[in-house]
């Protein structure tokens, strides 16, 4: 080859590599720009931490386990666990760094000085006589008490097809299941490294548990769900953006627009990783805040919208009725986990303080078949009323007479709703009613049928959408049930 030959191709090499380093760098600012990569660092702190210090798993495959299968641009995190602090520390190409520590009564939060504080030790929590057949304790029933009618070999062969494919995140990925008739617990499995104890994450089925406690604390406190959510704020609670609202339409938003999503504003439910709710639960230290941001865009009460916004918007509402956030942190455990004997369950907060009633509470499998029991009984346990009357009328009523809104109700899904429902097509019930978690994604779901009297949980970690279908697997449960 000619000498100018070489240097040409020399000059076209460098070329090459120069055109591919400025490529990385404007990828790199643009998402920088778009707040990617300390978004995915928050999220993988927050989860690791969460599944270790509130779940008290082992820390060895949890990012394997927990985070990589969401997304490949997550291979560009690292990951440090403090053990003895109760923290994990994030880090994205080394550049962008994020911190979870667990807090009392308020689990893993994102960016936080712990100040001195320190959570209990994490770990199964200790149970009283946690043998006992549930709900006062954690065994299910034998078989042979399960009673006549109950098909035991069409629950046993589902129980066995729901955990085909446990542990593997390309499968469907299932951690728990629980089946509960008349009261009684007749299934409670877990996937291997789970166990009954093992609270798990339940994404958006933390919804429908914030609408219980914000239903209790309205009543308790005398608050009209009619009230404008300008007007639910002690002046010395009051958060910053109320004053801005009180300016536009959104001064005629109320608190029941925002327990059955039909607030009107202009929010999306984007899970992308650049929409708005990764930016919501880890790009900002108040969720709340950055739900009231959206401009209003429809009038309130007329369009339904499924908004995980709107319930942090509501938790917002709910820690006003305190006048120290310690109290407001330890509500749910004193006021509903607690006197039912969910003693796993955690609700955790934003850095800010606010509970993230859209997305972040944590039980077990028994555990959230215990707030679903708690939903049949309208708030009864045990002879005692935990919930003021009146909870499960409002909860499955619809969210708008016309569209969508029919398949929702006061932060629940109306799953077997003829019209709307998202199990229509599946024979359920009408009545069928559902908590539901990463809805189609994930695998989360505590369904409740009143007119069966029945609570089907299955939880998982469920990556592709066509490895679980939710709908078919509560009609089976329904199917093997005696009427």
């Amino acid at each position: 080859m000619a000498k100018g030959s070489i240097h040409r191709g020399f000059t076209i090499a460098g070329g090459i590599v120069l055109g591919l380093v400025l490529l990385v760098i404007v990828l790199l600012v643009v998402l920088v720009l778009m707040g990617i990569p300390r978004n995915a660092a928050g999220m993988a702190a927050k989860g690791i931490c969460s599944a270790a210090f509130v779940a008290g798993r082992s820390p060895l495959k949890l990012m394997a386990d927990e985070v990589l299968p969401a997304s490949p641009v997550l291979n560009a995190i690292g990951i440090s666990i403090d053990q003895a602090g109760h923290s994990v520390t994030a880090h994205f190409a080394g550049l962008f760094e994020r911190r979870a520590t667990l807090l009392p009564d308020r689990g893993c939060v994102l960016d936080v000085n712990a100040g001195g504080q320190r959570a209990p030790e994490s770990g199964t929590p200790l149970l009283t006589n946690p043998g006992l057949p549930w709900p006062l304790g954690q065994a299910p029933l034998p078989v042979s008490e399960w009673g006549a009618g109950v098909d035991a070999k069409a629950l046993h062969q589902l129980v066995q097809q729901a955990f085909v494919g446990a542990g593997r995140p390309d499968a469907s990925n299932a951690r728990g299941v629980a089946i509960v008739h008349k009261g009684r617990m007749l299934v409670l499995y877990t996937a291997p490294g789970f166990d009954r104890f093992t609270p798990l994450h339940g994404w958006s089925m933390a919804k429908t548990v914030l609408g219980m406690l914000s239903y209790k604390l309205a009543l308790e406190n005398g608050l009209s769900f009619d009230t404008p959510v300008v007007d639910a704020f002690p002046k010395s609670r009051e958060p910053a953006w109320v004053a801005a609202w009180r300016g536009d339409a959104r001064t005629t938003i109320k608190l029941s627009d925002l327990m059955y999503m039909r607030d009107g504003l202009a929010s999306t439910e984007d899970y992308d990783p650049w929409g708005s709710v990764p930016r919501m639960l880890w790009g900002q230290a108040d969720a709340a805040a950055f739900a009231a941001s959206a401009k209003p865009e429809a009038l309130p009460g007329e369009r339904w919208r499924y908004l995980s916004a709107s319930a942090n918007l509501m938790a917002a509402v709910d820690r006003a009725r305190f006048a120290r956030d310690s109290d407001y942190w330890a509500y749910p455990a004193r006021a509903l986990f607690e006197p039912i004997g969910a003693h796993t369950a955690v609700m955790e907060t934003d850095s800010a303080g606010n509970w993230v009633g859209s997305s972040y509470l944590w039980a077990s499998v028994g555990d959230w078949a215990r707030f679903g029991q708690l939903m049949l009984s309208d708030g009864r346990w045990n002879g005692k009323r935990i919930l003021p009357p009146g909870w499960l009328t409002m909860a499955i009523a619809r969210s708008t007479a016309q569209g969508e809104g029919r398949g929702y109700g006061a932060m629940v899904w109306r799953i077997g709703d003829p019209d709307e429902g998202q199990c229509k097509a599946y024979g359920l019930p009408a009545d069928t009613i559902a908590m539901s978690g990463h809805w189609g994604h994930w695998g989360q779901i505590v369904a409740m049928v009143p007119s069966r009297d029945a609570v089907i949980v299955r939880l998982g970690w469920t990556f592709r959408r066509k490895q679980f279908d939710a709908c078919a697997f509560v009609a089976a449960a329904l199917k093997a049930l005696p009427h």
